[in-house]
């Protein structure tokens, strides 16, 4: 059963907005008409069958960050969509997103989808598909497909006089990445509430808030990141990025003085669809999909990918 949910990711405010704010809603697609996209996006994927979508003749499509024709990719080799389905959808742009568990044939993974409506029409598409075999180094966190889940907190719909601004959702997002970059256990722009989890790749997270603190991730170099869905309703900000890691960091400290060593001692990147629940101001949960690419690898839709 398709599972609409809440999520949040968000970006530097100044500059997510000058690109988001400057789309005028599609009147033509209401969050129904959204959300109703999203359960058929589902199905025609599972079935490959296009033919069931408002595709646009026109229509660009991604997968890990590679333009190819559609379809192709997954939607070739899809062979079950185990689920659940989270659901986000943004009516100021006209964007969607979506995260749920797939297989294919034998191979579990995680998959994250963004796509646009114009007038009907499915004008883009974009996936990240996370997979043990596009993880294979270093290791990373994933999870069995049998086991994903998310948290109730994402699927409530937050009351009106409860919300914070489109901006403030960014901002919180941004915050989250300025603190992942250089992270010396400074918790910057953004705040966590004490039960916050994380989900990546299907695997919990409990301590969010502790694990920045710590000082661990000081070897995250760049965080490249925009903002490409805000659903204000469920106070959600979804965001594509980067994770560039110079390989340069080999020992250094944690916060409490405990001796670590980074996993990666040569140039690598993670690149990501990662949204971000907030209640009351703060970051309650967050679910990021994400994949090893090429090192400093862009984006196709980034305008500015040096971010």
């Amino acid at each position: 059963m398709l599972m609409r949910i809440i999520g949040a990711a968000g970006f530097g405010v100044a500059l997510a907005f000058a690109a988001m704010g400057a789309h005028a809603q599609d009147r033509d697609c209401d969050k129904t008409c959204l959300e109703d996209l999203a359960a058929q996006y589902q199905k025609a994927y599972a079935a490959h069958d296009p033919s069931m979508l408002p595709i646009s003749d026109h229509v660009r499509y991604t997968e890990n960050n590679v333009e190819m024709p559609f379809p192709d990719g997954t939607w070739d080799t899809v062979t079950k969509v185990v689920g659940p389905t989270q659901v986000i959808s943004d009516t100021r742009t006209g964007n969607v997103g979506m995260y749920t568990a797939i297989m294919q044939d034998e191979i579990e993974g995680y998959l994250a989808i963004r796509f646009k409506v114009e007038k009907g029409e499915i004008t883009e598409i974009e996936h990240i598909i996370s997979t043990k075999r596009n993880l294979s180094s270093p290791p990373t966190p994933i999870a069995p497909v049998k086991d994903y889940k998310f948290e109730p907190i994402i699927d409530q719909i937050v009351p009106e006089d409860e919300r914070v601004s489109r901006d403030r959702l960014a901002f919180h997002a941004n915050g989250y990445f300025n603190t992942l970059q250089h992270n010396d256990g400074e918790i910057r722009d953004t705040c966590f509430h004490d039960d916050a989890t994380r989900r990546e790749n299907g695997l919990l997270f409990t301590d969010i808030k502790g694990g920045f603190e710590s000082g661990r991730y000081l070897f995250n170099n760049r965080v490249r990141r925009e903002v490409v869905v805000i659903d204000e309703e469920r106070q959600i900000a979804m965001a594509r990025g980067f994770i560039d890691h110079k390989g340069v960091l080999n020992e250094y400290k944690l916060t409490d003085g405990t001796e670590a060593r980074s996993i990666f001692q040569e140039p690598q990147t993670w690149a990501f669809l990662e949204m971000f629940k907030v209640t009351d101001d703060c970051i309650a949960a967050v679910v990021a999909n994400f994949y090893q690419s090429s090192y400093y690898q862009n984006s196709p839709w980034t305008k500015t990918p040096d971010r």
